[in-house]
């Protein structure tokens, strides 16, 4: 199961991005998958909770996914479709010479981090 993998690189790149002085735990990583990304939504959601229940400040990080279609470009008659089905087909013209615009991304978008103060023990 490579979503595993993927989940330690997801939690990796938050690690980077955290400020240094930072000891505010992490709520919810964003990332955004395109439908031909390969990632399989539950198994990646399970294994970021195991990584990140084991990882200092993402002990309770939520996983948000937002899902991309995929919209290829069609250099001949110059549109942009969406397209649903495994055929790389421009559906006005008929082209198979298209281009792949989105729908194969995996990129982590957004860390929110909990900025209330917190309570000295």
């Amino acid at each position: 199961m490579h979503e595993m993998s993927v989940a330690q690189n997801i939690i990796d790149i938050v690690l980077q991005h955290l400020p240094e002085e930072n000891s505010q735990p992490v709520q919810v990583v964003t990332v955004k998958i395109g439908k031909m990304a390969g990632i399989v939504p539950d198994s990646l959601e399970f294994g970021f909770q195991v990584i990140a229940s084991e990882t200092p400040h993402l002990e309770n990080a939520q996983l948000r996914m937002e899902f991309t279609p995929l919209i290829i470009h069609c250099p001949l008659c110059g549109k942009d479709f969406e397209i649903n089905d495994p055929y790389f087909i421009c559906p006005d013209c008929n082209n198979t010479n298209v281009e792949i615009k989105s729908g194969t991304e995996l990129q982590v978008t957004e860390i929110e981090i909990d900025d209330s103060p917190q309570e000295e023990s």
